[in-house]
């Protein structure tokens, strides 16, 4: 009973405000339509002299002299002199009454547009503060909840015996307390979440830099072993520390790449992008870096996109990449342009490689994620992430489509930055 009295007058508050606002609306309203009237009975009342003269006259001049004569509307007259003398004259009651009644079919019109329109901002205002007016009554709730000292302490309590487990969550036991428990197991969960996250990019991070310190290690000790005096072995080795250090290089540089990126000190710097030489610029360094595949490209139509053209190429190339690495000698890899049925741009890359299983593909845009049958080939499982990075912050997002042992076709969809372009 009381929740209901409770909502009666903050429904009672709501209306008193919507009343508020409406008769403010009206009165600008009003006050436009006034003005709109005064400037267009003056504006057809110019227009209806103008006409005249150059009906009777001829011409119209500034340099004629011109009056009203009479005491009553109806004995008005309106008189152009030259010279001093009158050379037309016209009753002015006619046209009075006529501007009148076209003044009063728009008056007529502006007032149904006003209770229409009363109505119409109602429901918009309404509208606008519904979610405000939950607030205040949720508000208003907790302000008059009996929140004693008992319930601090069962809050602190819980707080204090939460185990470190990932299934435990907390439990105050009190149904005034319902919502902050919700609240702080949902936070509980988004920490645990981003710990475990961490963690296991630290354990991938680690593993995947020890491979070739390892490897590097090794061929360190055997040049101080034999390679002084052998040169087979100083040859083979320096090619391993060569190979090595590149990739780490490599493994490096996109750990840092996706550390900036997540605390935000990768900035995207955005222009005008033409997706047809984008691609096609691509097309051509593949060609020049790889021999060992054939490079089609086909653009349906240029379009112009709001992107960072070097972190856009960066995400093709990742692409292109793995599509060269899982493709066989010889096969074609395919670089397209084109709008999707949507009328939306995208960047695809299609190749004739071995495909993904749908387990692989729910996971491949996860850090150090590669799937069983891949680990053996070179790669640091960190090119996608990077990709899906620089797509989302254009806001975009990825289409796949892959089967086993037919290839892979991957899309680039850049709707948002095709919007941006759109509106500007």
């Amino acid at each position: 009973m009381k929740s209901m009295e409770k909502n009666e007058k903050q429904s009672g508050r709501m209306r008193s405000i919507v009343y508020q606002l409406q008769i403010r609306w009206l009165f600008r309203r009003i006050g436009s339509y006034i003005r709109w009237d005064i400037l267009l009975f003056l504006g057809a009342g110019f227009g209806w002299i103008v006409k005249k003269e150059m009906e009777i006259l001829g011409y119209f001049s500034l340099q004629n002299d011109r009056e009203i004569l009479g005491k009553t509307i109806k004995e008005m007259s309106y008189v152009v002199k030259t010279n001093g003398e009158p050379v037309l004259s016209v009753d002015l009651y006619p046209i009075f009454c006529g501007l009148c009644i076209f003044l009063g079919i728009i008056v007529c019109l502006q007032i149904l547009d006003i209770i229409f329109g009363v109505y119409r901002e109602g429901r918009s205002i309404r509208k606008i503060l519904a979610p405000i007016n939950e607030i205040a009554i949720k508000a208003e709730e907790l302000s008059k909840m009996d929140f004693g000292e008992d319930k601090y302490q069962r809050i602190e309590d819980a707080i204090t015996n939460l185990e470190p487990q990932e299934s435990e969550l907390l439990s105050f036991g009190d149904q005034d307390l319902r919502g902050i428990e919700v609240a702080m197991n949902n936070l509980l969960t988004r920490m645990r979440e981003s710990y475990r996250q961490q963690a296991r990019f630290v354990n991938d991070a680690s593993h995947e830099l020890r491979t070739p310190i390892a490897v590097i290690e090794g061929y360190v000790n055997m040049i101080a072993r034999w390679g002084r005096e052998d040169e087979k072995v100083l040859e083979e080795s320096i090619t391993a520390l060569q190979r090595e250090s590149s990739h780490m290089k490599k493994l490096v540089e996109q750990l840092l790449f996706l550390a900036r990126g997540d605390s935000g000190k990768n900035q995207l710097e955005m222009s005008a992008v033409s997706l047809k030489a984008c691609m096609k610029e691509i097309y051509e360094e593949s060609l020049l870096i790889d021999e060992a595949h054939v490079y089609r490209f086909s653009c349906q139509e240029d379009m112009v996109v709001q992107a960072d053209p070097q972190m856009l190429k960066q995400a093709v190339r990742v692409l292109v990449d793995n599509a060269a690495k899982y493709t066989p000698e010889n096969d074609e890899i395919l670089l397209s342009v084109g709008k999707n049925t949507e009328g939306i741009p995208f960047l695809q890359v299609q190749d004739t490689g071995r495909g993904m299983e749908s387990n692989d593909v729910e996971h491949m845009f996860e850090r150090f994620y590669r799937s069983d049958d891949v680990r053996k080939m070179k790669g640091t499982g960190l090119g996608l992430s990077i990709a899906k990075w620089i797509v989302d912050k254009h806001g975009g997002y990825f289409e796949i489509l892959s089967r086993t042992e037919l290839g892979t076709r991957i899309r680039i969809i850049l709707s948002q930055a095709h919007r941006s372009v759109d509106e500007k």
